[in-house]
């Protein structure tokens, strides 16, 4: 079963934020100082889970990940595949750098038509109600 990673996103409020950041980069890349130890775990099939302002609202399939640089200036980079998948809103606390997420702690993928069809916010807000 594969193993996921989760990591706040810094310095944007949406998934529309994120993807702004990419435009005309072919490579997505997060930058990380920590290397998973359970790498295997996670090229078998993980995705890369991402928290905007305490919601894990989306994810990407991690294709690679790899340790550069030496001494103080080693760091890990996780390279994503750029299609973003929506994921069903989950609360989550803050945390610095990332954490692995077990695949059954996360949360289940929207469908195209669920991910369109109501703004996220009007979603999270009906979620904390319980009336969707």
């Amino acid at each position: 079963m594969a193993l996921h990673m989760i990591k706040l996103v810094v310095g944007c409020d949406s998934i529309d934020d994120l993807v702004a950041w990419h435009t005309g980069d072919d490579r997505w890349v997060m930058h990380t100082r920590m290397t998973p130890k359970r790498i295997d775990e996670i090229l078998d099939g993980g995705s890369l889970y991402r928290v905007f302002k305490g919601q894990i609202l989306c994810r990407q399939r991690i294709l690679a990940i790899d340790t550069v640089g030496e001494g103080e200036a080693k760091r890990c980079e996780v390279t994503v595949d750029p299609p973003i998948i929506r994921v069903v809103p989950q609360p989550r606390r803050a945390f610095q750098g990332w954490r692995y997420l077990p695949a059954e702690d996360a949360p289940a993928d929207l469908s195209d038509s669920e991910a369109s069809e109501m703004p996220h916010e009007l979603a999270r807000q009906l979620r904390e109600l319980g009336a969707w």
